[in-house]
């Protein structure tokens, strides 16, 4: 007996992966000219920004788009492929060989396989070294060249202090990289939610571990009395590093896993909300199955609807699945928001109504 993959095999991975690069290839064109390009011309002028840094900027985020796309071409693609093979009769010639559905399907999910683990390592990986660059070299060219991020309205916490800052710079020098906030509250709390003191500071800046606290004005609160300190220069030990305050200001839907985690972490910590975040880290997790459920699902079609129907039937029907499934997965993980339930619990539901459609169909029809 032959090992796998056998001839049959490879011809149905060889066709499958050619429409689902193609078609990957011009959902990523649309997005990069319509939600990148156009998205970033309102912006040219301002400072040393010009179209070819907009073109720029949206090449950085590539990666992103690539990884988010992903998911959407690979349902549509692989009811493109099997639909020419229907069209084509070879599925009947490999049925008539004794190619059964199953075979199909796993066929069909190991040609994918590969491509999905090169994006969820890009997810991991490039994507948000991409986006990262993509900011900085927007801020440098609005901004300044010694600006690699900039921020504005900027609230954290760390234990009983809240910080609040105007406006936030991450600076490079010299191959040094330091974080700089203007206008600095802090808000120092008793454990029983008692005001302590707030501190005005001019600039902080956070170097080797440790916050510089410049021109620092404090009034501190009693029982019975207010009093007023001001101090050139003060130091601060915080684990509030720049990593850290810019992952709470970041766009969860940006980071990677680790850094996700690190924001939970952070969150639950001080008490804030970490709704947002812990959604976008369980989605990375299911992104593999998703694509999976997707596929197994649209199999069954090659065997019936796809035969007799033209090329925009399949591809209505690839939209339709891929929205179908984005729309039922993003109501449920607001439901499991709304209702407080496990995030884990809210992409699985949708991902097993998948699989028993799939499976149901594969019953379904004739062997």
């Amino acid at each position: 007996m032959k090992p796998f993959p056998k001839i049959h095999d490879l011809y149905i991975a060889k066709v499958v992966l050619g429409s689902v690069l193609l078609t990957w290839l011009v959902l990523l064109g649309m997005d990069f000219m319509v939600g990148g390009m156009l998205g970033e011309m309102d912006q040219v002028g301002t400072g040393q920004y010009r179209v070819g840094d907009a073109f720029v900027v949206v090449l950085y985020t590539l990666p992103w788009r690539a990884y988010n796309l992903f998911p959407t071409a690979a349902v549509i693609g692989s009811l493109l492929g099997l639909g020419q093979l229907a069209a084509s009769s070879e599925l009947t010639v490999m049925r008539a060989v004794g190619l059964s559905r199953r075979r199909l399907g796993i066929a069909v999910a190991l040609a994918l396989a590969l491509l999905t683990a090169v994006m969820v390592l890009n997810g991991e990986t490039a994507a948000p070294w991409g986006q990262l660059q993509s900011d900085n070299y927007r801020s440098a060219k609005k901004y300044s060249n010694q600006v690699l991020g900039q921020y504005s309205g900027l609230w954290a916490r760390e234990g009983n202090t809240f910080i609040s800052a105007s406006t936030g710079e991450t600076h490079a020098e010299g191959g040094h990289k330091w974080l700089q906030l203007d206008n600095m509250r802090l808000y120092d709390f008793e454990p029983d939610g008692r005001l302590k003191s707030i501190a005005y500071v001019k600039e902080a800046e956070h170097r080797t571990g440790v916050w510089a606290l410049h021109d620092v004005t404090r009034i501190t609160f009693a029982d019975k009395s207010v009093t007023r300190s001001h101090s050139d220069q003060e130091t601060w030990a915080s684990q509030l590093d720049d990593a850290a305050l810019a992952n709470s200001i970041a766009r969860p839907g940006v980071l990677d896993a680790k850094a996700l985690k690190e924001s939970i972490d952070y969150r639950k910590r001080n008490g804030l909300d970490a709704t947002d975040f812990e959604e976008r880290y369980w989605s990375h997790f299911f992104y593999p199955l998703n694509v999976l459920a997707l596929c197994l699902a649209a199999v069954p079609f090659a065997f019936g609807t796809l035969r007799s129907g033209g090329l925009g039937k399949r591809l209505f029907l690839g939209i339709v699945f891929a929205l179908g499934f984005w729309m039922l997965q993003t109501q449920s993980v607001r439901l499991a928001s709304v209702f407080k339930v496990d995030y884990r619990v809210a992409f699985m539901v949708p991902l097993l109504l998948m699989m028993s459609l799939s499976w149901a169909l594969f019953n379904r029809k004739s062997n």
